[in-house]
């Protein structure tokens, strides 16, 4: 499964409709997720069926393609899976009960409701919502694949206009040559990546770069928000939803950026190495330190690791999730444990007098835990499809989904 994605250029009428579409999505998948709370016992046929009941009974969700309302039933119940998928794997703290949604960005259209045109630059929507006909703007070319391949058409709002994704059923998989080469990586803060040959690679930094532009957005989108109207509970001036925009934008950059340098810095590690081992970081904890968190959130770790699955898949190269316990404390030459802060950068151990970069031991320490586990890939490490390709339902927030590796 791949996805492409296209920005679509339409009138304004037809982006109230795209807008009316989700909103319509929403009330759906909330509808099905009260349902499922109200009556007991329901599966997922149970929740498309209700989709039905919805429609009869609401004239604006009839107006919804019937795949569609599908689909935001299988949404509710995506999230009511992962819940009970999580209480019988007994996982400790919160197991995510399903939540009402309140701000959906997005519909999704599986095989009918929709047909490209013949040069496959543009696409129509044919239910009552009044979408019509969008111009798709990229650099894709989708007359590669059969019309029968695409299993998914979703709709997305962004700060800077509406996008049109592609789920098209294609094999990806790429042959190419050995490299002889392995090599273990350490994610940290002062570098983006360090591995086991030495190099590392700087830490960009983009949100930290940007924090004074954004602020000053910031300040200027609140001196345009009105309390009074808030307690009323009255609509905002326009010119605080432009200045919303502005502020969306701005962040919306500095997220694209972040995605492209992980995505490059995976593909380059991908077609350097035949096996590469990192570490197995639980980033949801760890962004619970206060201190750290901004500069965690802003290196971007779980989106430089779907891309190193994603592309280690591609090409079919060897991608290994090892624990990360004492990889930094642990000596890489004699393997005895040598304590030391955050803010000790350096690695002198006094056991054999091996002096090295802090972040430089830890990745030697993973590639000798990923070089452990080969072999064993199906079981304890990470082996056969990635997470991104697991499934042809798309996140409602646009993005792939997400699956952690298999700690050992």
């Amino acid at each position: 499964m791949i996805i492409y994605e296209f920005k679509v250029k339409g009138k304004d009428k037809q982006y109230r409709a795209i807008n009316d579409a989700i909103r319509t999505s929403q009330f759906i998948q909330n509808k099905c997720l009260r349902q499922w709370m109200d009556v007991k016992g329901l599966s997922k046929y149970d929740l498309n069926k209700y989709c039905a009941v919805l429609a009869a009974e609401f004239p604006f969700a009839d107006e919804l393609n019937s795949m569609a309302r599908q689909s935001a039933a299988e949404r509710a119940w995506s999230a009511i899976a992962r819940f009970y998928d999580k209480c019988k794997k007994k996982i400790k703290g919160k197991k995510g009960f399903p939540k009402f949604k309140k701000n959906c960005r997005s519909v999704e259209y599986k095989t009918s409701g929709w047909a490209l045109s013949e040069n496959r630059k543009a696409i129509t929507f044919r239910d009552k919502k009044g979408i019509g006909t969008l111009k798709l703007k990229g650099t894709y070319d989708l007359n590669h694949y059969n019309i029968k391949q695409i299993k998914r058409v979703r709709l997305l709002r962004r700060a800077d206009g509406y996008y049109a994704q592609f789920a098209v059923d294609v094999d990806i998989k790429v042959e190419t040559q050995p490299t002889l080469q392995v090599v273990g990586i350490d994610l940290g803060l002062k570098y983006f990546i360090a591995d086991s040959k030495g190099s590392v690679e700087p830490s960009p930094q983009f949100y930290r770069k940007s924090e004074k532009q954004l602020n000053r957005v910031n300040r200027k989108k609140s001196k345009k928000f009105s309390a009074e109207r808030d307690i009323a509970k009255t609509r905002q001036s326009s010119n605080y939803y432009k200045a919303r925009v502005r502020y969306a934008r701005k962040h919306l950059r500095v997220s694209r950026q972040r995605k492209e340098y992980c995505k490059r810095v995976a593909h380059s590690v991908i077609q350097s190495n035949d096996l590469v081992a990192y570490e197995d970081l639980s980033v949801k904890n760890m962004v619970k330190n206060r201190h750290l968190a901004k500069s965690i959130s802003d290196a971007g770790w779980s989106t430089f690791r779907q891309w190193l699955e994603y592309f280690g898949y591609k090409y079919g190269k060897v991608t290994v999730a090892v624990p990360p316990h004492n990889t930094s404390q642990n000596c890489s030459n004699c393997g005895k444990k040598v304590k030391k802060s955050l803010s000790t950068r350096t690695h002198v151990c006094p056991h054999c007098n091996y002096v090295e970069d802090r972040d430089i031991n830890a990745s030697i320490n993973i590639l000798r835990l990923g070089l452990s586990t080969v072999g064993h890939t199906g079981t304890y490490a990470w082996g056969d499809l990635p997470s991104w390709a697991v499934g042809a339902s798309l996140l409602s927030n646009g993005e792939s989904a997400n699956q952690e590796s298999p700690v050992l």
